[in-house]
């Protein structure tokens, strides 16, 4: 015959150990520091693959349900509509992208990351023809991923003003 008195004790121990991230598999907690460092070599790796105008690499950073918000235009829905409007950047011979002052900040849980950064986009200028550098700041959402990679989930990209002349 069980012992019934157990029962509770054992639910105290199931509830402690998944509050401290001893639970079940897929609930413990993931180093803060390395997914910092993931979100910083994931940053790097998008803008070399921009750089190098290979499209469906830089998009390769997009998770699945990624959203990308920029100034003046629609939201990009996942990496399919990521894509095209990646493609059509670097259709731009002059095309190029540089980040500066990034920052990591990452959940507790490691889990999740924000990253922020300046950018300074090279493209050429529709009306003009001639090279034109758009500069502004750059949130990234990073979610890490089963595989151990982070992924952006969301973006956020908003020029700043011009200096005045």
């Amino acid at each position: 015959m069980p012992d019934y008195r157990t029962i509770p004790l054992a639910c105290c121990l199931g509830a402690a150990m998944a509050l401290a991230g001893c639970g079940p598999a897929g609930s413990k907690t993931a180093d803060p520091a390395k997914t910092a460092g993931l979100v910083k070599d994931a940053a790097s790796g998008l803008v070399a693959a921009f750089n190098a105008h290979d499209a469906k690499k830089a998009v390769s950073f997009d998770a699945g349900e990624y959203i990308g918000m920029m100034h003046g235009t629609n939201n990009v829905i996942g990496p399919g509509q990521d894509l095209v409007l990646t493609t059509k950047q670097l259709d731009d011979p002059a095309a190029k992208l540089a980040l500066s002052n990034l920052a990591v900040d990452v959940a507790n849980s490691g889990e999740m990351a924000v990253s922020t950064a300046n950018y300074a986009y090279t493209f050429t200028d529709p009306e003009t023809k001639a090279p034109t550098v758009e500069k502004g700041n750059w949130v990234i959402g990073w979610k890490l991923q089963p595989d151990g990679n982070v992924k952006a989930t969301w973006s956020v990209v908003s020029d700043t003003p011009k200096p005045a002349a």
